[in-house]
């Protein structure tokens, strides 16, 4: 039907005899210096065609006729009443302040019919909105005069902008729309493959609101899923019967498709993926949440406590009776802190907070507090707290160092909060899971995550006589002890890092030289001054004070070496148009998010991401690296990750012409796999 429209037009424009045009020219305004827009028209007997330019400056955009989660389209209002039929060209999808929207950026040209019978003047008022980090709504005075002389190129000029408007076929006649488990599910065939397929909705009848779009296809055949609420954030309970407008697009082709949503499907397929699916999908997940629980006690984050604990047994001697109870206290501690994790999610999950693993370090005031604690044990281990506290204190200090069941039950407390930044294998399909499901099973799946990490002290716990495997206690324990401490204090220099972000790097180099000063000065007024470890140690903090002291007199920070480091990849901010932006010009994108308190985030790093094959790959003309830093709070990367079902870090993702729906790859990351993905995305 557009085609003959199309047809019809032109011959209109080409055939009409005698016509009149008019040209408003360029115009800006002095509140927007980002943007500008012309209109052309030209009259005949019965109707206007114009034309709508908008230019836009980099970084700015505008919106398609349905704009998605905010934004205005452009509208104009003609002072005698006309009336015009837009015809909008294919948008493209970008978020703004966290909003997922529809329009163009760069410029776009609007063909439309106005119908009327104005005079040889024709006057209205355009309104624009434009938005970047801000938005902006700006009104232009359209003036146009028909006696002018005008642009002699405009009958081809409109007929190029009118073959750029979706037609009413192309490339599937087979579409259908059902509402599925509370999301909308497009499924059809092509008359070719699909290649690079898009969507972009209009609202259902009744405001129902289509968010976005997870599109699978093979071959000819496309699955789309799109989750879809009211203007109130509520799920529809039907959708049968509504009619469903829509632009589908492919390898450079678009078709508007409008359809009535078919029933609702329930049939007996529907009622077995929704009862059994889940409940199989769900043990899974619990296995998951195990073996991810299991994990974190490898992990270097946890290792400092495990030594402490380890002190403990050997302190304890062959008393099974003590080491059952210290070790069952560890275990109560490590399942009440994942409990109260539990409740701190479901309190963020109710009020529309922001989730994440291991948010609670975006918060200076919890870094802080372990930093604090962390220091205290390692002066705990070095044993200098009846040098520094007075007597009332020290036995308060000692429980808290392990001696005791209420300072086993602190370590299994310690363990977890250390563990939290830590994104281990299998930890993150558990945990997107969980934050994702109901309540009940988030609180179920986060105990089982606390009862995989308790598992070895409840082995322990279990069968005592595993802790006497170790070696009779000696002199070596003392040397053990110190080494503890170091790897205790390590973390508590660690964390001072972490600071830096909220305090500025001079802050917290000032904080890690004070806390390397006290350690060093504790350590002096102790009594094993005649042990090699002892002067290793003095000479280790000795050469860390000057190291801080020098980067304190140079201005650098503790971070800067693993900044410099990151410089070799040419990082570009994180956001979904930078991704749909590359796509479109044929381009692979790697996807970083880390964050400076995630360990594994730096091993990958190091261990990966800093290899000269990975930076030689990354730093190819058709790669575009993205980053995103969640080490403070960022509504952004929120979204970025719940959109793709995942709530912990690091993650990774690559996307290209061979992957336009993106992979995911694993949390740790290792060279072959990286590469390997990178070459499958060319496509």
């Amino acid at each position: 039907m557009l085609n003959i429209f199309r047809r019809i037009v032109f011959l209109l424009l080409t055939c009409m005899g005698v016509a009149h045009a008019a040209d408003t020219g360029w115009l800006t305004s002095p509140q927007n210096d980002h943007a500008r827009i012309r209109f052309q028209a030209e009259r005949s007997k019965d109707h206007i065609y114009g034309l709508l330019y908008v230019d836009l400056a980099p970084g700015w955009k505008t919106y398609w006729r349905s704009p998605g989660e905010g934004g205005v389209a452009p509208q104009i209002t003609w002072k005698n009443g006309e009336q015009a039929q837009w015809y909008w060209p294919v948008p493209s999808r970008f978020e703004i302040s966290g909003l997922t929207t529809q329009g163009y950026h760069k410029h776009v040209i609007i063909p439309m019919i106005i119908t009327g019978d104005p005079d040889d003047v024709l006057d209205g008022t355009l309104t624009l909105s434009t938005c970047s980090n801000v938005c902006l709504l700006t009104d232009y005075k359209l003036h146009l005069d028909f006696n002018q002389p005008v642009d002699e190129g405009f009958q081809d000029a409109f007929e190029h902008a009118m073959r750029t408007i979706p037609a009413d076929k192309g490339l599937s006649d087979d579409l259908s729309a059902h509402l599925v488990g509370g999301n909308l599910v497009i499924t059809g065939t092509a008359t070719g493959d699909w290649k690079t397929p898009g969507i972009y909705f209009d609202p259902l009848d009744g405001g129902i609101i289509p968010g976005d779009p997870d599109i699978h296809s093979e071959g000819s055949s496309i699955r789309i899923t799109v989750p879809v609420t009211d203007e109130w954030g509520e799920k529809p309970v039907t959708l049968a019967g509504k009619n469903l407008s829509f632009v589908l697009t492919n390898d450079g082709k678009a078709q508007q498709t409008t359809l009535a949503v078919g029933a609702d499907e329930q049939s007996a397929d529907s009622t077995q993926q929704s009862q059994g699916e889940p409940a199989l999908q769900l043990g899974k997940i619990l296995f998951f949440a195990l073996l991810g629980g299991l994990i974190l006690n490898l992990m270097p984050c946890v290792l400092p406590v495990m030594g402490m604990k380890l002190s403990s047994v050997l302190h304890s001697g062959s008393d099974k009776s003590k080491v059952r109870l210290r070790f069952l206290a560890t275990s109560a501690g490590i399942l009440t802190s994942f409990a109260l994790l539990a409740t701190m999610v479901t309190i963020l999950k109710l009020t529309g907070s922001s989730l994440g693993w291991g948010i609670q370090f975006q918060n200076p005031w919890f870094i802080g507090l372990m930093v604090a604690v962390t220091f205290i044990f390692s002066m705990n281990l070095f044993g200098v707290f009846e040098m520094l506290l007075p007597s009332s204190a020290v036995g308060r200090m000692a429980t808290a160092g392990g001696s005791g069941i209420v300072g086993s039950f602190c370590e299994g407390v310690f363990a977890t909060l250390l563990a939290t930044p830590c994104s281990a294998p299998f930890l993150g399909t558990a945990v997107a899971f969980a934050l994702a499901a109901p309540i009940q099973e988030l609180w179920l799946i986060f105990l089982v995550l606390g009862l995989g990490m308790a598992l070895p002290w409840l082995f322990v716990a279990l069968i005592p006589k595993t802790a006497m495997l170790l070696p009779r206690p000696g002199r070596w324990m003392n040397t053990l002890k110190v080494v503890l401490g170091l790897m205790m204090l390590a973390s508590s220099f660690w964390l001072a890092t972490l600071l830096s972000l909220h305090l500025g790097g001079t802050a917290s180099s000032l904080i890690a030289l004070l806390l390397t000063v006290v350690a060093l000065i504790a350590f002096l007024i102790t009594d094993k001054k005649t042990t090699p470890v002892f002067w290793l140690v003095v000479i280790a903090l000795a050469a860390f004070g000057g190291y801080q002291i020098r980067g304190l007199i140079e201005g650098e920070s503790m971070t800067s070496a693993s900044d410099a480091s990151s410089q070799q990849i040419n990082w570009q901010p994180l956001s979904e148009e930078a991704i749909q932006n590359a796509l479109a010009e044929g381009k692979r994108v790697f996807v970083d998010i880390s964050a400076d308190w995630c360990v594994t985030c730096k091993v990958n790093e190091h261990r990966v991401l800093n290899q000269p094959e990975i930076i030689s790959a990354l730093n190819q003309p058709d790669v575009v690296a993205l980053r995103g830093d969640w080490s403070k709070p960022s509504e952004l990367i929120t979204r970025f990750l719940q959109k793709r079902n995942s709530y912990a870090i690091p993650f990774n993702e690559v996307y290209g012409p061979g992957t336009p729906q993106g992979e995911v790859l694993p949390p740790l990351l290792d060279k072959p796999t990286v590469l390997t993905v990178l070459t499958q995305a060319k496509g």
